[in-house]
């Protein structure tokens, strides 16, 4: 949907999409968000994506890199906003570059960790309920996907896509695919997550070093997207509940188990072809709802034409407004900000701070198998990721900094919050469904 249509959205509506969410999920806005955000924080930060070029537009850039490359190099050839594999290829002359534009050209990530002899990537669920202030879930298992022949580095094998290729949709159609009813069972062409991370445990790998990597891709990949997604938000929808989105995102591990990013889906497939598809996409479903939740509309919003303007939350009194706006610029303008000065942004909270805070805690108890990646105790550092600092960022990150280890006590101080604010500023703030 374009983003000015995001404005028929009623209140009481939620779409499974954000605004401007293509900026990762077409490739070619991938590649160049994440260069953009290695100019910005520097390579040691930003180095998991392989070298890329979009064409037409770097096809000299390309043609340098590709003469000071080796001689056997390879290349994968990628139509832009394209998904199940449909026209990817993978080349090792300048004269088999496809004529048609545009065009993404990656590095070829010619060493890939292998099991059983043949490569693989893995599908990650990653759910985002909110980027102002920013929500991210990643779902605790996944799915593994098996390219179908045993791989080769050979160039006579370049063609053979079910050598280099690991999409399902291209796979199936090999005699030689294997299906896999079994979530715990590594066998056949997909296997659950759980079931790799078993099985590199048994080899000696630390498998928890692997996702906690994956979790900082993950979120610095989200933050990529973060400006033109709150910018449109602002602009076309009414409240900030009636988006969410889930993104499948596939990575790759290299020979060193070092993961790498190759796409972002922003419609992932929820087909289920097989019971090991049921289990995993089924659980994971019911949790995404659950966690989704549903905001009663008000009555009036429930009346009013659909075009007309609804603002974010009912008005507070005129001193509430002017203190709330007060802090968030106090906060957001300090030139060197420290911890100690961070810190200080729990010591009063404003209706504002409770409505998002009691908002974060009620989701975060219907989390089911996703695990919240962000907001967390280590927030802060991802925080200079940011084009721009966000107020409700700064607030929840110290929140989860203060009460991670006993939420029973953030809890209890929330509610005591909201009941003082709940008698001076009536009608500003939500519910409160934590227990105390």
């Amino acid at each position: 949907m374009k983003s000015p249509s995001f404005r028929a959205i009623r209140e009481h509506q939620k779409l499974n999409h954000f605004p401007g969410s293509f900026q990762i999920g077409r490739k070619d806005r991938l590649w160049r968000n994440l260069l953009k955000m290695q100019a910005r924080c520097g390579k040691k930060e930003f180095n998991f994506f392989p070298q890329s070029f979009i064409l037409p537009q770097d096809i000299k850039l390309l043609r340098k890199a590709w003469e000071e490359g080796a001689s056997h190099q390879k290349w994968i050839v990628k139509p832009p906003a394209s998904a199940r594999g449909i026209g990817i290829q993978v080349i090792h002359k300048w004269s088999q570059l496809p004529k048609r534009r545009p065009l993404l050209v990656q590095r070829y990530l010619h060493k890939p960790y292998l099991i059983g002899g043949k490569k693989f990537d893995l599908r990650i669920y990653v759910y985002v309920t909110c980027y102002d202030p920013l929500r991210v879930y990643l779902f605790k298992d996944g799915l593994v996907r098996f390219a179908s022949c045993k791989y080769s580095s050979s160039m006579k094998s370049l063609s053979n896509r079910f050598v280099h290729l690991t999409n399902y949709s291209v796979n199936k159609k090999n005699t030689e695919y294997k299906s896999n009813s079994d979530e715990t069972a590594c066998q056949g062409h997909k296997w659950a997550l759980k079931a790799l991370w078993s099985y590199l445990t048994q080899k000696g790998v630390n498998s928890e070093a692997i996702w906690e990597k994956i979790k900082d891709i993950v979120i610095k990949t989200i933050i990529a997207s973060e400006p033109y997604v709150n910018s449109l938000v602002k602009m076309y929808v009414r409240r900030p509940y009636c988006c969410h989105e889930l993104f499948g995102f596939d990575i790759m591990l290299d020979e060193n188990l070092k993961p790498w990013i190759l796409e972002v889906n922003i419609s992932p497939s929820l087909h289920s072809n097989s019971p090991l598809d049921v289990s995993i996409k089924g659980q994971m479903i019911r949790d995404l709802l659950n966690l989704a939740g549903f905001v009663l509309p008000s009555m009036d919003s429930m009346v009013s034409s659909p075009d007309s303007a609804l603002k974010e939350k009912p008005k507070a009194a005129p001193e509430h407004f002017i203190a709330e706006k007060m802090k968030k610029a106090y906060y957001l303008t300090q030139k060197i900000p420290d911890q100690d000065f961070y810190s200080s942004v729990l010591d009063i909270l404003t209706p504002d701070d409770v409505r998002i805070l009691v908002e974060t805690e009620d989701e975060y108890s219907r989390r089911g198998q996703f695990e919240r990646v962000f907001p967390t105790h280590i927030s802060m550092r991802y925080l200079r990721f940011f084009e721009q600092p966000r107020y409700f960022n700064i607030l929840v990150t110290q929140w989860e900094l203060k009460y991670y280890l006993n939420k029973h006590k953030g809890n209890c101080h929330l509610r005591a919050w909201h009941s003082h604010l709940t008698m001076h500023v009536k009608g500003v703030l939500p519910a409160f469904d934590q227990r105390c």
